[in-house]
């Protein structure tokens, strides 16, 4: 490959396969542009890809200085294509010398010679050197005369604003900047060998890559420092060494070129995080916005914010040169610099800025000051645990000034998952006795509202009772203070409800969690979304868990929805939701339908670390199928509630039972639920009619009816009436049940009978219409023994979940819209599907499902 300039590639280069690909995928287009400050490996890149270009010839014109002048520069080009393309002598107009240009007649004469040049590619590295010449601007007028065999690149440290925007709209300009650069860790851990001789472990060049956020120079100068050190993994937690190098090339190369007023701005300006032109003006009281457009002229390591425009940041190794020339003139100057700007980003609202760099100038008072004017967003963006970590950066003792600070850090904790951190700051406020009756309002409510963080139930139950007691006897004009925007009355009087509510669920007192969750939506501070959200939710997982599928799945619903509309459905509030209408699918008679929703579920409990809602949420996937549990087992450091341990034994003794090995339940239920009917089922299972009869008297229907509930009483009854000896009141229970069952196709209830269920059935008078044949094979399905492994890879519960749409008429974004996930996860796991049964299409994938029985055949043909 003839090349005109050949630059000899350093010892520990590393190829970029991925960016010789984007400079690949530019060569039928004039131009491509690489950008990126001194040490970013421009050069490099450039070099590899174009000794990769067998089928191009490659000019390489290395610019200079001197290159500013026309002449010079012509004569440097032309002579650069020669040596790649001797036939290259044609007659060149004379350069435009008056105005210091090529000029067009020069431009032209080089289009039509390159013209017969074959496949060429033109490089044209340090085009900033000749930044501001007219006879760069000739340049870039030739990129838009050039024949189509000519590709050309311009590299250069700055960013030259040629007017970039036509080209990439004609032309699709390919554009390699300091971000495409950047080492990632395989490449950062190559580099490292190369150049130490050693191997590195990832540990190792995840942290260099970290410190020097891939930045090619800084990682090689990193190497250097590590190459004779005894223990590298050390060497890099301090990087002292290597601090000192790419000091020494910063400071060399970069800084001290600067003149002293510059150098002192930029000094100043590296004391804050991220930068503005109005704020550098608050700053320094200078031009800020011509200040930051020099930095960014001349790639002083200057990185625009993605998605906040006009906003920039200093390259971290930069900035901590920096700092250090800035500290080095004493810690006042920085405090300046760091108040300045907290006032500044106060009065511009942005008050997380102002919180930081108050905390940072040591600012205490006035961090404090903002700290307790933050409002709702902060809660309903998930940034609580921010607020830990700022009132967390004051002194103790001075927090300790500010009963109000330390009754926010103790919100906080609980609020980002710090249930036992929580508890203990609450108790010791309330101990201490120095909180205002306002305060102590707040101080109790928010203790019960850990009822899902920690055990055990019974004390958050008397927490939550105390709080409502408290709010019922404090006049009305006892306030309390406004902290994060959720402590007003009403929204205490919510928090308490629910918390009693789903301390009651815990403890497995269902009706009574029901009546205290209603009462709390009933109330004025259910106008709180958020709040709503919450209660709503755990509303839906009380029903669930009742066996009042179709109520739990309409609140589920319900609840979704509101977070879908006002875009929580990332936000932790929806957990209770996920689960309950994953229990809820079991109304439906399909244990896989939830699958999506448990795994929702489950990730927003665990992202603030509700272990007593995981708890429930491990319930759910053994009532799905989805987990094999006896006595119950802990996945949780935390032990189990009271309904949930119950919930699991009765579900182990359902598996036996089910299996042919019945066995008299040791315990009693205080409301239907999984606990009653399998407390029931034993006693039917070992011949107990009369108790089993005796123990359904005691639950019968209040209030509202549920046709779940009845199914399962019109079931149970049946079978009580058929052991004792009675066939036609057994009849029609059971045709009473499947008659109701049928109107909502709830299927679960036969499956949870099983097979004797299926017995009596099939003994029922007349032809067994649709529902009923459907019925019988799911109570009967239920007794049979797993299958010994799969004529497939295994599908996941999602997967599974997903594949029960397939037969539907539904679209990607309809079963995305209905799962309440993303049309990407969707897509993500049918893929998964159609590989795992071998399959290459929505059509086929049902066929074979059908065959391997993973679909029913008849729902199949219901559904079309």
């Amino acid at each position: 490959m003839p090349i005109g300039h050949r630059h000899t590639l350093p010892p520990h280069a590393v190829d970029r396969p991925r960016l010789r690909a984007q400079l690949d995928a530019g060569l039928d287009s004039p131009l491509s542009l690489v950008v990126a400050p001194a040490g970013a490996g421009k050069t490099v890149l450039l070099s590899q890809w174009v000794r990769s270009r067998a089928d191009h010839a490659v000019a390489w014109v290395d610019v200079t200085e001197a290159d500013a002048d026309p002449i010079a520069f012509s004569r440097h080009l032309v002579d650069a294509l020669t040596s790649v393309a001797p036939h290259l002598q044609g007659p060149l107009a004379p350069v435009d010398t008056s105005d210091r240009r090529l000029g067009e007649a020069l431009l032209e004469d080089l289009s039509t010679v390159l013209a017969s040049a074959g496949r060429i590619i033109i490089v044209f590295d340090d085009l900033d050197r000749m930044s501001g010449s007219e006879v760069l601007t000739d340049l870039w007028r030739l990129v838009d005369q050039l024949p189509p065999n000519v590709h050309v690149v311009f590299a250069s440290r700055v960013d030259l604003k040629l007017g970039w925007s036509r080209h990439r709209l004609q032309h699709n300009l390919v554009e390699i900047r300091q971000r495409d650069l950047a080492f990632d860790g395989a490449t950062t851990a190559e580099v490292l060998q190369k150049i130490t001789g050693r191997p590195v472990t990832e540990k190792t060049a995840e942290r260099v890559r970290t410190r020097t956020e891939g930045w090619a120079v800084g990682v090689q100068l990193t190497a250097l420092s590590l190459r004779f050190s005894a223990d590298p993994e050390r060497s890099v937690s301090a990087l002292t060494e290597t601090d000192r190098l790419v000091a020494d090339y910063l400071s060399e190369e970069v800084l001290d070129a600067q003149d002293p007023p510059r150098r002192s701005a930029i000094m100043r300006i590296a004391a804050v995080d991220e930068f503005c032109a109005p704020l550098v003006d608050a700053i320094l009281g200078a031009d800020g916005a011509q200040l930051i457009a020099d930095l960014e002229q001349d790639s002083m390591f200057l990185f625009p914010l993605s998605g906040r425009p006009g906003w920039y940041r200093f390259h971290r190794l930069f900035r901590d040169l920096l700092l250090l020339r800035l500290r080095a003139r004493g810690p006042d100057v920085e405090r300046q610099v760091l108040r300045a700007a907290a006032r500044w980003s106060e009065e511009q609202d942005f008050v997380d800025d102002a919180i930081r760099y108050h905390l940072r100038a040591r600012s205490w008072v006035a961090a404090l000051d903002l700290v307790l004017t933050l409002r709702r967003e902060v809660y309903e963006d998930f940034h609580v645990a921010k607020v830990v970590g700022w009132l967390e950066a004051v002194p103790e003792e001075e927090r300790a000034r500010r009963p109000q600070a330390e009754l926010l850090l103790a919100m906080a904790r609980g609020m980002s998952g710090h249930g036992v951190a929580a508890m203990d700051a609450f108790h010791g406020l309330l101990e201490e006795g120095n909180l205002s009756a306002g305060e102590r309002l707040v101080a109790q409510t928010y203790l019960g509202a850990c009822v899902q963080l920690a055990p055990p139930p019974e004390f958050f139950a008397q927490a939550a009772e105390n709080a409502l007691s408290a709010l019922a006897q404090e006049p009305p004009d006892i306030e309390p203070p406004s902290l994060l925007g959720v402590t007003s009355r009403p929204l205490l009087n919510l928090v308490a409800r629910a918390s009693y509510g789903r301390a009651l669920l815990l403890l497995g007192d269902l009706d009574a969690a029901r009546q205290q969750l209603r009462l709390a939506l009933e109330g004025e501070g259910a106008a709180y979304r958020p709040f709503r959200l919450h209660a709503l939710g755990s509303l839906a997982l009380t029903e669930a868990f009742s066996e009042r599928m179709a109520v739990a799945e309409e609140l589920a619903d319900s609840a979704l929805s509101l977070a879908k509309e006002f875009r929580l459905l990332d936000h932790p509030a929806p957990g209770d939701a996920f689960l309950a209408r994953a229990v809820a699918s079991l109304g439906r008679g399909d244990g896989e339908t939830g699958a999506a929703a448990l795994a929702e579920g489950r990730v927003r409990a665990a992202s603030d670390q509700r272990t007593q809602l995981l708890w429930l949420a491990h319930l759910a996937s053994v009532m799905l199928g989805a987990e094999e549990s006896s006595l119950p087992t802990s996945p949780l450091a935390a032990p189990p509630p009271p309904f949930v341990r119950h919930a699991l034994t009765a579900l182990a003794h359902r598996r036996a039972r089910l299996r042919g090995i019945p066995s008299r339940p040791t315990w009693t239920a205080s409301t239907w639920s999984v606990i009653a009917f399998e407390e029931i089922a034993g006693l039917l299972a070992t011949g107990d009619a009369a108790a089993a009869t005796r123990r359904l008297g005691q639950f019968e229907p209040r209030g509202e009816s549920s046709p779940e509930v009845a199914v399962e009483r019109d079931l149970l009854l049946g079978w009580a009436h058929a052991r004792a000896g009675r066939p036609v009141q057994a009849r029609s229970k059971l045709q009473a049940a499947l008659a109701l069952a049928a109107s909502g196709r709830l299927l679960f209830p036969f499956a949870a009978a099983g097979p004797e269920i299926a017995r009596l059935l099939e003994t029922l008078p007349g032809p067994a219409d649709e529902f009923r044949r459907l019925a019988v094979h799911a109570a009967r399905a239920a007794g049979d023994s797993p299958a010994q492994g799969q004529p497939v890879e295994h599908l996941t519960h999602r997967e599974r979940e997903l594949l029960t749409y397939l037969p539907t008429r539904m679209t990607f974004a309809d079963i995305a819209a209905h799962s309440y996930v993303s049309v990407n996860t969707v897509k993500t796991h049918v893929g998964h599907i159609y590989r795992k049964l071998g399959v290459t299409g929505r059509d086929e994938a049902i066929e074979r499902a059908a065959d391997l029985g993973l679909l029913d055949v008849g729902e199949i043909a219901r559904i079309g």
